[in-house]
């Protein structure tokens, strides 16, 4: 539980502090990081849509092999998230308790947040980038020669200009939109920001009632950026950030193109919805000072049929699903309705 983190502060709007660790890994190593299979390692917590979504596209892409997957578990405190999940509550590779040192190892007076998802350089054992928007892109662009065969291709050039609007529109309005409702420090900022996110799910519902994904006719970064805030609004949105007009279930063309992604390989197969819940309704004491994670909602609704298919389009194009998750990296059964 987060004692100390403070996440509202009274009279004023919430502001996501953007200062991230702008180092990336690319094919000519121009800031000293090379691709390199095996060297760096992911690291995520699946309660997190940030994370969530470097984890969908390792996971799409194949590069399960190439980039390994440290996992912390659902809460942290003011310093860090930490790797209790675990034997010994440290990670196996890395040898830390706390992501935290991984940071530190290469900035000592390191002043901002500890973020996930982070990539590791393992030899050093020091953060590379928690650059989440760009860590994607790069996963896509930077290390195609690690891709599996059928991979899909989640940034084309083509769609490029589209996708970064489109996926502009979702960050202010949605994605940050609803930590904007949840994190407000005044009634008057509570209700711009819970009007704005309103405003675009309704602009996304009318975009997804004709088309089946949101850029072109495959999946693009677009859709994952999207999800991972689709999959967490029922869950933990609606009621604990008071993101309240409606629920996804009640939104016709939203609901059927998150199950229909859910049921996509890559997607679904990614979720923890005990450890959602418990990182959201623990951490943020602030906002459900109780502590009491919620027994709902009912997830099996997730598995029912979407119909989708008849919007046409392909999910992977001309390419092919990934295979099934290994076994370290299986969601407990418990955890979600495809268990």
């Amino acid at each position: 539980m987060s004692d100390d983190a403070t996440f509202v502060k009274p009279g004023e709007d919430f502001v996501r502090d953007s200062s991230y660790i702008t180092d990336r890994i690319t094919v000519d190593g121009r800031d000293g990081w090379p691709v390199e299979a095996g060297r760096y390692r992911l690291v995520v917590s699946r309660a997190c849509p940030w994370a969530n979504r470097a984890l969908i596209t390792r996971r799409l892409l194949g590069l399960e092999d190439a980039i390994s997957m440290g996992v912390c578990g659902p809460t942290h405190d003011a310093r860090s998230w930490t790797f209790d999940l675990d034997p010994d509550g440290k990670d196996p590779v890395l040898g830390y308790e706390r992501l935290q040192q991984a940071f530190l190892a290469r900035f000592p007076d390191y002043p901002k947040g500890i973020t996930v998802p982070a990539l590791v350089d393992v030899p050093s054992g020091q953060v590379v980038t928690n650059d989440y928007p760009q860590m994607t892109i790069d996963m896509s662009l930077e290390w195609t020669a690690h891709h599996r065969d059928g991979a899909p291709e989640l940034y084309p050039l083509a769609l490029r200009a589209e996708i970064d609007d489109v996926a502009e529109k979702v960050f202010h309005d949605v994605n940050n939109g609803v930590y904007k409702c949840g994190f407000a420090g005044s009634q008057g900022s509570y209700e711009e920001a819970y009007d704005a996110l309103f405003a675009r799910l309704d602009w996304l519902e009318q975009r997804l009632t004709d088309r089946r994904y949101l850029v072109g006719d495959t999946l693009t970064e677009a859709d994952v950026r999207l999800w991972t805030t689709l999959v967490r609004f029922d869950a933990v949105y609606h009621g604990h950030f008071k993101a309240n007009r409606n629920k996804l279930t009640e939104m016709p063309a939203l609901w059927a193109y998150a199950r229909d992604l859910f049921q996509t390989p890559g997607f679904g197969d990614t979720q923890d919805f005990a450890q959602i819940k418990e990182h959201y309704y623990l951490v943020h004491n602030e906002i459900n000072p109780s502590g009491i994670v919620p027994k709902g909602p009912d997830l099996r609704g997730w598995l029912t049929p979407h119909g989708r298919e008849s919007l046409g389009g392909k999910p992977f194009g001309e390419g092919t699903p990934p295979g099934p998750v290994s076994a370290a990296e299986t969601v407990d059964p418990a955890h979600t309705p495809l268990g």
